[in-house]
C-alpha cells in the first residue's frame, strides 16, 4: 500500500512539475513590452503596510493643510515655448481613488495625497510659504516696512515667477530685500532670477551692513556655497543629470502605475535654471543679521544634507528654518543620482546643536521641502526623532561594520527599531535604511569589501557573458527565473535576468522579465526614489533608452559664467580622453583679460596640468582672452575661439586641445550595456 502511495505520489509530483514547466515556457512566449498589474504578491506586500502604520493617525496631514490663504483650482506650468514644467495638475488621480491600488505602496501614497497640497500658505503672522510650485518651498518673511526677505528661491524661473504672482495676488507686491540660500543644490537656488534681477543685486565687495544700507539686494549664503554649487553642477554634472532622470522618474507619467511623490516632494521641475553669485557668506554659528527689523541668527550645518548648509533662527517670530536638515522623512546619507556621501553623525549633532541654541524658545519650525510642525513639544520630539534616525543608521552600521559584515549585507540586516518605524515624519520616503547604510560603509570602508576576489572585478558586460557561457542552456535560465518570478522572489529575477541582458541586450524574453521583476519592485516601494528607479529601468528595458532632452531642466550659462578659471581648467582635464591624447605634448601660457590671472599650462601623456600665476618663457604659445574664451574650448566653438581667443605662437593649440576632449553623452545607457 505504502509503495503504491509512494509511486503515486511520485507521478503526481512529476505532473505537476511538467506542467509547470510547460506553463513556464508559455508563459515566456507571452512576456510583452506593456505595464503590468501588482502581482498577489506585491498586493500582499503593500497591505502588510496597514498593519505597521497607523493610516488614522491624521497629525501630518493637519500640519500639510495648516494656514493655507489662497491655491489655483488646477496647477501646472509651462515655459515660454508652451512646455509642462511642472504639473499639480498630473497627480489629480490621487483623489480619484476611493481605495489605494495595489500598484502603490500605501505610505507612499499617503505621501503624494500630502504633497499634493500645494499654494500659498501662512507659516505664522509675518512667515509665508508657497508649496507645490516646485521641488522646493518658496519661503517669504515679512520685514517691518513690509518687504520680503525670500528663502531659497525655487529650482526653475518659471516655477518661482509663478509662485510671486500667487504672492502678489493675495499679499500684494512688495520689495525683496534680502535672498538667503539654505545650501548648494540646484533645486533651492536655480529660480532665484524669478525674485531678483542682476542690476538689483548688491555689491558683494561691501560689508554685508553696507550691502543692506545701500537699498540693494543682498544674497546670504553658507561659506564654500558657490564652490559647491559649481562644482556639482560641473565636475560630474552630466552623469548626475542622467542618473537623476531615473531617481526623479523624468521620463514616467504620474499615476498608479508609474510616478508618484518622493518624499520631499513631487518631482523636479524642469524649467530654466538660473544663478546669481552671493554677495555674503555666513561662516560661523551664531553670527545675526538683521535686515529691516528682521533678526536672524544662523547655525553652520556643514556636511549634514550638503556640504554647506545652514539654519536660521527668527527670535521675534519664535521660528526655526532647518534648511534641509529635518524635512518630514528619511533623507539620504547618499543620494541616488550620485553625490559625496553625507556624515549621519554631523547630521544628527547639528540637530541636536539646534535644538540647544534654539529649542527652549521655538513654537514653529519650517524648512525648504513639506511643511511645518508647530508646538514646542511637539517640534523637540520632530527633531530629536530625525537626529535619533540618522545616528541609528550611522552607529549601527559600524557596529556590523566592526563584526565583519559586509556593505550589502549590513543593508540586508539593518532595520529601524520598532518605535522609528511607526513615526510618520521618519518614514523611508526619499532615503532608505538599506542606501543610507552603505553610504556610511562607503565614508568609513571605501568600496572594497577586503574579500580579494572583489579587488579587480570584470566589467559587468563581461562577466555576464561569462555567466551565461556558464549557464549554457539561457532559455532554461529563463524558465527557472519565471518560475521565480510566480514565487515572488523579484529581487533575484531582475538580477539573473539582466545578467542576460548585459550578455546579450536583444535577448527581448529577458528584457521583459527583467522588465516585470523592477515594476513589482516598483509598486513595492515606499520610497518614491526607489518606485522611480525601477520603474524607468523597466521602462527602458520595454521600449529602449528614451534618448531624450527634451524632459530636462534647461541649463543656463549662469552656473559656467560664474566658475572659476582653475574649476573650468579642472573640467577641461576631465574631458581628456589620456588614450586618445598620449601622444600629445603642448605647452602654453594662458592670459585671463576680465580677471587679471595667469596660468602655465602642459598636456601631455593625456593629462592637463597647470600653474597658477605662472607664465614661462618657452611655450607652444600664449592664449590671451576673457574667461569666457574658456568656455569656447570646452563647446567647441571654433566661430567664437577665433573671435575671441588671440593666439601668439602655435594657431592649433585649440584645435589640438578640442581634439583630445571626449563628447559627453547626457543618455548613456543604465540598466543594458
Amino acid at each position: 500500500m505504502r509503495k503504491r502511495s509512494g509511486t503515486l505520489m511520485l507521478f503526481v509530483i512529476l505532473l505537476v512539475a511538467y506542467v509547470f514547466a510547460n506553463s513556464a515556457v508559455t508563459s515566456l512566449s507571452n512576456l510583452n513590452n506593456s505595464q503590468k498589474e501588482a502581482t498577489d504578491k506585491t498586493a500582499e506586500v503593500n497591505r502588510s503596510y496597514y498593519s505597521l502604520l497607523d493610516f488614522d493617525e491624521e497629525t501630518e496631514y493637519e500640519f500639510a493643510t495648516r494656514g493655507l490663504i489662497a491655491a489655483p483650482e488646477t496647477l501646472e506650468l509651462k515655459d515660454s515655448n508652451g512646455r509642462v514644467v511642472w504639473s499639480q495638475k498630473a497627480y489629480e488621480f490621487v483623489d480619484e481613488f476611493e481605495t489605494i491600488p495595489d500598484t502603490v505602496n500605501p505610505s507612499l501614497w499617503r505621501d503624494t495625497v500630502l504633497n499634493h497640497s500645494y499654494g500659498l500658505f501662512e507659516v505664522c503672522e509675518g512667515i509665508y510659504q508657497v508649496r507645490g510650485y516646485d521641488l522646493t518651498n518658496l519661503t517669504l518673511i515679512e520685514t517691518e516696512s513690509g518687504g520680503w526677505i525670500i528663502f531659497d528661491p525655487l529650482m526653475s524661473q518659471e516655477c518661482t515667477e509663478a509662485a510671486m504672482k500667487l504672492v502678489e495676488e493675495n499679499l500684494g507686491k512688495r520689495p525683496v530685500m534680502a535672498v538667503v540660500i539654505s545650501h548648494p543644490h540646484v533645486d533651492h537656488f536655480g529660480g532665484i532670477r524669478g525674485v531678483v534681477l542682476e542690476e538689483q543685486v548688491a555689491d558683494r565687495s561691501l560689508s554685508i551692513e553696507e550691502q543692506i544700507s545701500s537699498g540693494k539686494v543682498p544674497i546670504i549664503v553658507p561659506e564654500a556655497f558657490t564652490e559647491h554649487a559649481v562644482s556639482e553642477n560641473i565636475y560630474a554634472g552630466t552623469a548626475m543629470a542622467r542618473r537623476a532622470t531615473y531617481q526623479y522618474g523624468v521620463f514616467l507619467e504620474k499615476g498608479v502605475k508609474d510616478s508618484l511623490a518622493m518624499g520631499i516632494g513631487l518631482s523636479q521641475s524642469t524649467g530654466t535654471l538660473t544663478f546669481i553669485l552671493p554677495t555674503h557668506e555666513i561662516k560661523k554659528t551664531g553670527e545675526r543679521i538683521v535686515i529691516d527689523g528682521v533678526e536672524m541668527i544662523f547655525q553652520m550645518t556643514p556636511g549634514t544634507e550638503a556640504p554647506a548648509e545652514m539654519n536660521t533662527y527668527f527670535p521675534q517670530f519664535k521660528a526655526l528654518w532647518m534648511a534641509e536638515n529635518c524635512t518630514g522623512t528619511l533623507h539620504n546619507l547618499y543620494t541616488l543620482r550620485g553625490a559625496q556621501v553625507r556624515d549621519g553623525n554631523a547630521w544628527a549633532k547639528y540637530i541636536l546643536e539646534a535644538i540647544a541654541l534654539f529649542g527652549s524658545e521655538a513654537e514653529v519650525t519650517f524648512q525648504s521641502h513639506n511643511w511645518p510642525h508647530w508646538g514646542n513639544d511637539v517640534i523637540i520630539r520632530y527633531m530629536e526623532d530625525t537626529a535619533a534616525v540618522y545616528k541609528f543608521i550611522h552607529d549601527q552600521t559600524l557596529m556590523y561594520i566592526n563584526l565583519g559584515y559586509t556593505s550589502d549585507e549590513i543593508s540586508n540586516m539593518i532595520h529601524l527599531p520598532e518605535y522609528f518605524e511607526k513615526v510618520w515624519y521618519t518614514r523611508q520616503y526619499y532615503g532608505t535604511v538599506a542606501h543610507n547604510s552603505k553610504a556610511v560603509y562607503q565614508k568609513y570602508m571605501g568600496w572594497y569589501d577586503a574579500n580579494p576576489v572583489h579587488l579587480n572585478p570584470l566589467d559587468q558586460s563581461e562577466r555576464a557573458r561569462k555567466f551565461v557561457e556558464y549557464l549554457g542552456d539561457t532559455d532554461r535560465v529563463l524558465e527557472m527565473a519565471y518560475n521565480d518570478f510566480l514565487a515572488g522572489e523579484y529581487q533575484w529575477v531582475a538580477e539573473i535576468t539582466n545578467i542576460l541582458v548585459f550578455a546579450d541586450p536583444q535577448n527581448t524574453a529577458a528584457r521583459y522579465l527583467c522588465a516585470d521583476a523592477l515594476e513589482q519592485l516598483g509598486y513595492q516601494s515606499e520610497s518614491g526614489t526607489w518606485r522611480n528607479a525601477y520603474l524607468t529601468a523597466a521602462l527602458e528595458l520595454r521600449v529602449g533608452n528614451l534618448k531624450d532632452e527634451s524632459k530636462l531642466a534647461k541649463g543656463s550659462a549662469d552656473i559656467l559664467l560664474n566658475t572659476t578659471v582653475e574649476m573650468i581648467l579642472d573640467y577641461m582635464g576631465i574631458l581628456i580622453d589620456s588614450n586618445a591624447a598620449q601622444d600629445i605634448d603642448i605647452t602654453f601660457n594662458l592670459i585671463l583679460t576680465d580677471s587679471n590671472e595667469r596660468y602655465f599650462v602642459h598636456l601631455f601623456h593625456g593629462v592637463l596640468l597647470y600653474y597658477p600665476d605662472q607664465t614661462r618663457e618657452f611655450v607652444d604659445a600664449t592664449l590671451t582672452c576673457p574667461k569666457i574664451g574658456l568656455l569656447t574650448l570646452i563647446s567647441r566653438n571654433e566661430t567664437q575661439q577665433k573671435l575671441i581667443i588671440k593666439i601668439d605662437g602655435d594657431s592649433d593649440i585649440p584645435m589640438k586641445l578640442t581634439q583630445a576632449m571626449v563628447t559627453l553623452d547626457k543618455t548613456f545607457n543604465i540598466v543594458e550595456p
